[in-house]
Order: structure tokens, then C-alpha cells, then sequence
């Protein structure tokens, strides 16, 4: 079995938060920090109480249910800690470089901080086997930035751990499955022909991320406020290259489609200016005052297309995950199972935010009630503006267990269903090229991702498309089901997450 109950409550107990700002003066510079995480209101993620002395920026991090486990699935949740700086002059926000020796940080228990060598973020984790909320743990980071006044923004996006290990691919039920076969050390260190792959690929060289090595995937999908604080970290012609509507429109402007489509509330606050001073972006899916408790913050993000998605992993330093990777998320060590979802049965329930059980619309705490084993948000078959995908989480409790909260075999949430999980395919060389270079928290002026070796952000090639969404029909949501569609642009069902 892939969790024990105990491990359960730590991966899927749901909390109600607040977004925090905190506001001190730093130099010349107004210093603040902002809790923006990949679900910023599913585990409680908060950073709090950020001062900088010298080199060092400490702050207060708290989250629900961390664990790190000796049991079956053997790994642990992280969040995955990144600092932005913006110069007092120019106004413009830069990544802060962390020093890549673990003794320049420190971690109040019961955490340590884990330095990458890129020097982009750290991995703030679970020392020891244990599991239990994070309460106020000082973290204390060390940077490597030029003198100067500036203002701080510390980022948290929630992880799982995905030890290396080998894995089955493929289950020859699915469409356009992979050949069964078995993901391992040799096959990763040699590569794989397109006959022995299968499934209409190109052969798959060594320097293609199989899946097999370890690494990080992001816990949740892309939400709504994560958005809107990447949004707020660009400039004015960024900002027009990642939404819909011109950072220039009036106040009140939704900005990722005509008007409130598909449960997206992402709106203008205050409007850019001449073309150079960049708008500031609010969550506002309900008449009122923004950014409130029902303001849809916790909402997957729907409308991004693939420059999108390339764009915001390349700023947080993350990189995309590969199709083989997603199986293996999905899938865990378990043997292949013949048109199995990604909770990992066969059974599957088709939900939409109209559904009766569905509660608490656009709030913090939005959830589906009463549980039942294989729920996803699927199989809609519409796309009526009314319709979109639901929260982050929203299929786990405190009580639920893998199946009935959705959960992917490593803790990964709405694997299938939601949103479309935008992925490196192996269809074609533009996608086997990518060797799992990392994104390094820049962006080109108009604010693309600028990483030579990920699929193009004007013509997404390259790119595939895994797990389904809520307009899509159920098949689409089994883990060994593959589309080699190649679309850049923006649609309703498409979002994303990353891994590192």
C-alpha cells in the first residue's frame, strides 16, 4: 500500500488561511513579504516575520500536516523556498541567489533547509521521520546579491518528494500507451529506441529525465493567487505577455479571458500606466471587496497556455516535468494496472463545480462532500463560462485516504482532472532534446522562459498533454493515457504545475 493511515492525515487534512502581508522598513525601501504558495490555502503554507541583517533574510514558516515517512511511499513533503529583490530605483525585481552551503543556513527544528546547487532556493523540510504542523520554525537563509536598498518578496511553493526508484510505464489499455516496460537505472543510463518505448515516440536519449532519478513535484497545481503574485513580480510587457487583457485596461478588468469565465477571478486592481508602469493584479471572483476569503485564490488557474506555464516555472526556478516523470508521480513503484487512474483504481467518479456536493464556492475551504473513491473533477463534456475547474485539494479531508482524495501515488494533487497537466512529451525530437535544465528564476524583456532545451514558447512543440480536465472525458484521466496534441495557446482546461 502507497500510505498508511497516519501518513494520510498528514498529506491531505485541509485547513482554512489567510493570505499575510507583513510591511517593515528596510533602508530606504519598504521590505515586504508575501505567503504565495502553489496552494497557498490548502496546507496552511505562511511566512511571516521577514527581517534582513547583512547577507541574512530570516523569517517564521508554518504549515499543516508535513510528514516524513518510513513507511511506503518513503518520502517526504517540502516547501520550496525563493527569494525575489526589487531595487529601490529602477523598480524592477531580480532572483536572489542563496549560497549553496548548507552551513551558511540555518532551521529551527523539527526542519532543516537543504541548499540546491544552483544556488536558486532551498528545500525547507522535515529533518527526521515524523509528521504534524509546522508552527512558527525560524528559518534563516543567506544570500548572495549586490549592495543596495531593496524590497523583499519570500515565495513557498508546496513539494513532494519523489525518491529514485525504478518503475512500470505504460499499461497497453490506454490510448496511445507506452510499450510495458520497466523505467530503471540501465534505461535511464542508456537510453530507449522508439520501437522498445513505443506508443509512436521518438527514441529517448539518456539526457531525457525518465523519471527514474529523484526529484521534486509541485504538490498542486498552479492556483489562482500564485498567479497573481508571479504577475505582480513582472513588468508592464511581461505582465502583457502572460494575461489576456492589457495590463492597461480599467480597474476591475478580468485578466485572463473576455470577462468571469471558467471560475477565473484574476482581475486588474490598479491599472499599468504608458505602456511602462505595471498593473497590479487581485483575486476577485466574487462582488465585494477583493482579495476576500471568497475570492477564489485557492482555485487551480485556468487559461494558462504553454509560454504561460514555461514562463512561471522558469521564474520560481522549477522546471517542467516530462510525461515519463508524470507516470511515475502518478504511479509510484506499484505494478501497472490495466486503465488505472491515478489514485490508483480503476473506479472513477465524474464531478463538476455545479455538483450538489460541491460546497463552499470560491471560498478557502471549498470541498466535496461526502467523500467517495475515485472523485475527479471530469467529464463535464461543456465548456459554459459558468463551468471551471475546482480548488486545489478539494477532494481531501482529514479522514480521506489516497482514493477518495484523488491523490497521485507520491501525495501529488489532481494529477488527473482539474486541469490538463502540461508536460515534455517524447513524440517528437523538439521534446527529447530537453535534458531537465532547470529554470533560473530570469525571464527574457517580454517575459518568456529563456532555457534553450525546453519546448518553444510561441509553437509548443514539444509539448504534451496528460490527465485530462474537467471538460474532457473520463479515459483521459488514466495515468498511461497520452495526448501528443500540440497547442500553445490558452484554453479553459489547461494549467500546470512543475518539479525540480
Amino acid at each position: 500500500m502507497p500510505f498508511t493511515p497516519i501518513a494520510l492525515s498528514y498529506n491531505f487534512k485541509i485547513f482554512k488561511m489567510e493570505a499575510k502581508k507583513l510591511f517593515s522598513t528596510f533602508k530606504l525601501c519598504l521590505l515586504f513579504v508575501f505567503a504565495a504558495v502553489a496552494n497557498a490555502n490548502a496546507n496552511n503554507v505562511q511566512i511571516t516575520n521577514t527581517t534582513v541583517s547583512g547577507s541574512n533574510i530570516t523569517f517564521k514558516i508554518s504549515w499543516d500536516n508535513s510528514w516524513n515517512a518510513s513507511v511506503a511511499p518513503n518520502n517526504w513533503d517540502a516547501v520550496w523556498v525563493f527569494v525575489k529583490y526589487q531595487d529601490c530605483n529602477t523598480r524592477l525585481w531580480a532572483h536572489a541567489n542563496l549560497s549553496t552551503l548548507a552551513a551558511d543556513h540555518s532551521a529551527s527544528s523539527p526542519l532543516q533547509a537543504d541548499p540546491v546547487t544552483d544556488g536558486k532556493g532551498v528545500f525547507v523540510r522535515r529533518s527526521a521521520v515524523g509528521g504534524g504542523s509546522i508552527t512558527n520554525a525560524t528559518i534563516t537563509l543567506k544570500m548572495a546579491i549586490p549592495a543596495g536598498s531593496y524590497n523583499y518578496k519570500v515565495f513557498g511553493v508546496e513539494m513532494v518528494n519523489v525518491p529514485q526508484a525504478a518503475f512500470d510505464l505504460g499499461d497497453g489499455v490506454s490510448g496511445a500507451s507506452f510499450n510495458s516496460i520497466s523505467i530503471n537505472a540501465t534505461v535511464q543510463s542508456s537510453g530507449l529506441t522508439s520501437q522498445a518505448i513505443g506508443g509512436g515516440s521518438a527514441s529517448v536519449p539518456a539526457t531525457f529525465p525518465m523519471g527514474y532519478n529523484s526529484f521534486y513535484a509541485m504538490k498542486y497545481e498552479i492556483s489562482q493567487l500564485q498567479y497573481v503574485e508571479f504577475l505582480n513580480a513582472l513588468t508592464y510587457d511581461q505582465q502583457k505577455t502572460h494575461t489576456f487583457n492589457d495590463p492597461i485596461s480599467v480597474a476591475g478588468t478580468y485578466a485572463m479571458f473576455t470577462g468571469f469565465n471558467y471560475r477565473n477571478g484574476i482581475r486588474i486592481g490598479t491599472p499599468g500606466n504608458n505602456a511602462a508602469i505595471p498593473a497590479i493584479y487581485v483575486c476577485d471572483a466574487t462582488s465585494g471587496t477583493e482579495n476576500s476569503s471568497d475570492d477564489g485564490q485557492s482555485i487551480a488557474c485556468s487559461g494558462l497556455n504553454w509560454s504561460d506555464l514555461a514562463a512561471y516555472l522558469d521564474w520560481a526556478a522549477l522546471r517542467p516535468m516530462t510525461e515519463m516523470e508524470y507516470e511515475k508521480i502518478c504511479r509510484g513503484t506499484l505494478p501497472r494496472v490495466g486503465g488505472e487512474y491515478v489514485w490508483g483504481t480503476t473506479d472513477i467518479v465524474a464531478v463538476n463545480n455545479t455538483s450538489a456536493e460541491v460546497i463552499n464556492d470560491f471560498e478557502m475551504n471549498e470541498s466535496y462532500s461526502p467523500a467517495a473513491n475515485g472523485s475527479c473533477a471530469i467529464g463535464l463534456g461543456s465548456l459554459g463560462g459558468t463551468f471551471g475547474p475546482l480548488k486545489v485539494g478539494v477532494f481531501a479531508s482529514g479522514t480521506s485516504g489516497r482514493a477518495s482524495s484523488g491523490a497521485a501515488y507520491y501525495g501529488a494533487m489532481e494529477m488527473a482532472g482539474n486541469l490538463t497537466e502540461r508536460v515534455v512529451s517524447v513524440a517528437n525530437n523538439f521534446g527529447t532534446a530537453f535534458n531537465g535544465t532547470l529554470g533560473d528564476g530570469t525571464l527574457t524583456s517580454i517575459g518568456e522562459a529563456n532555457q534553450a532545451t525546453w519546448p518553444s514558447s510561441t509553437t509548443a512543440t514539444g509539448v504534451g498533454m496528460r490527465g485530462g480536465n474537467y471538460i474532457d472525458s473520463t479515459p483521459n484521466a488514466r495515468i498511461s493515457h497520452r495526448n501528443n496534441t500540440v497547442d500553445p495557446g490558452r484554453y479553459a482546461g489547461y494549467g500546470g504545475r512543475g518539479v525540480r
